[in-house]
């Protein structure tokens, strides 16, 4: 199909920037791997489960009503089950090709003249000795298995890591009657307190699940972490230990909780792949964007969390602002992104940058992986293997991978790098990967038997 505008992910972020963009008479056409439009953070169970309350699963849930309504109400064109693997550039525009469905072997097309890119965030994950045991979920998807399935992970859980996600999980999860032993973050008090001003806007929100969290009777350890997992063939429980001021384990201040679920995260990191593979500029790990949230590839715009992790109403923000903008340029007339989205991203980006410097892990967190941990899951290399690359004279990311087959495996390296650069003792750098998405050789066949062809 032809379209003046597509954009890649529905998310609050997309969802915005589709609707503000065909508010302003713009062919657009939303494209996402999901079969229902909302992201993870809208993620709706599937009708056939016959949900009786689900916006008692989500936080803010009239603002996605209002989203919704507007999509089924304007002209903006839904392509779901759709998998992006790959954004091409042309002189005639973009060509995005992706996966139909879930058996995610039949191609599609979509040609624009213009792309935005809101592809999300994805969870970052940091090895500890039994983390691969069955039970251990990330945080989000201990949070998408309530929303999308209205299902829990287990009946006794803890709730670990760091970061403002592992609020709405504990509490989500206690809601559904789960036990949560504890919700153990590693961050302290009087970290979040050298940020107050900018998160004076987040107290209100934090005050909330902190009574919630009173309610259920969950205990909160701060500057706390997991030390290991404990389980033969599933998990039983989790060690807990006690963080000094520097982010190291405190001798003698290990407990043991008993558990069947540990939902762990250690915060978010920016989906990037589409946006490298356009040749887009980063900005850190974060795709960067002016103040019209377009990128330095001209006809690309980028909004919510790819380019850098801060929430959906952020992320709604940026939305509308990228698809007003991007309504503008392909109509020759001048932006007009509402004031109160303009306040907003200010505001709010603000206080996403105070919870970013908030929210880190433990800094000396991998001296708790034994060598036999497992790093890479696809490949299973150990952490043992890393360092002996390190004592081969490996000093980043990719010589580690070429010596051990770190991240060359399903997931290509996004569950791992992060673990693998955190060994090795260097900042995680951005890898540029041809696909996006996992595709099948014979798609590949066939388009370029096609390209012969024309």
């Amino acid at each position: 199909m032809r379209t003046d505008l597509v954009v890649i992910g529905a998310g609050p972020a997309g969802l915005a920037a589709s609707l503000a963009a065909a508010a302003r008479g713009t062919r657009v056409a939303l494209v996402d791997g999901a079969t229902e439009a909302g992201g993870q953070f809208y993620r709706q169970p599937a009708a056939g489960l016959g949900a009786g309350r689900p916006e008692a699963l989500h936080h803010r849930w009239r603002t996605w009503e209002r989203l919704r309504d507007g999509l089924a109400a304007g002209a903006v064109r839904v392509l779901t089950d759709h998998h992006v693997w790959c954004v091409e550039r042309g002189p005639g525009g973009f060509v995005v090709h992706a996966l139909l469905g879930p058996e995610q072997e039949e191609p599609a097309e979509v040609h624009a003249r213009a792309v935005l890119l809101a592809t999300g965030g994805y969870e970052q994950v940091l090895p500890f000795p039994g983390w691969t045991l069955p039970g251990v979920v990330t945080a989000g998807g201990a949070q998408a298995m309530l929303k999308g399935g209205l299902v829990v992970p287990g009946r006794r859980a803890v709730v670990a890591g760091t970061g403002p996600l592992l609020l709405p999980v504990a509490t989500g999860l206690a809601a559904a009657g789960v036990e949560v032993a504890a919700l153990v973050e590693s961050a302290g008090p009087a970290r979040l307190a050298r940020h107050g001003p900018a998160l004076a806007g987040k107290l209100p929100e934090g005050a909330g699940y902190a009574a919630r969290l009173l309610r259920h009777r969950v205990p909160f350890l701060a500057r706390h972490t997991v030390v290991r997992a404990h389980g033969d063939e599933r998990l039983t429980g989790v060690t807990v230990a006690a963080l000094d001021s520097g982010g190291r384990v405190r001798t003698g201040t290990e407990r043991h909780l008993t558990c069947d679920t540990l939902a762990v995260g250690h915060g978010m990191l920016p989906h990037t792949d589409l946006a490298e593979g356009l040749g887009c500029g980063l900005d850190g790990v974060a795709v960067a964007v002016d103040a019209e949230q377009r990128t330095d590839v001209p006809g690309v715009w980028a909004a919510g969390e790819a380019t850098g992790v801060g929430g959906a109403a952020l992320a709604l923000a940026e939305g509308h602002i990228a698809g007003c903008s991007a309504a503008a340029s392909l109509h020759g007339t001048d932006p007009d992104p509402a004031p109160a989205a303009l306040k907003a991203r200010t505001r709010l980006g603000r206080s996403a940058a105070a919870l970013d410097a908030a929210y880190v892990p433990p800094a000396h967190w991998p001296e708790q992986v034994t060598d036999d941990t497992v790093v890479c899951r696809c490949e299973e290399v150990t952490a043992g293997a890393v360092r002996d690359a390190l004592d081969l004279g490996a000093g980043d990311v990719r010589t580690v991978k070429l010596l051990t087959r770190a991240g060359m495996g399903w997931c290509q390296g996004r569950m791992c790098q992060s673990a693998v650069a955190g060994l090795a003792g260097c900042p995680p750098t951005p890898a540029r990967r041809p696909f996006a998405h996992p595709v099948p050789l014979g798609v590949l066949a066939r388009q370029h038997s096609q390209e012969g062809q024309s």
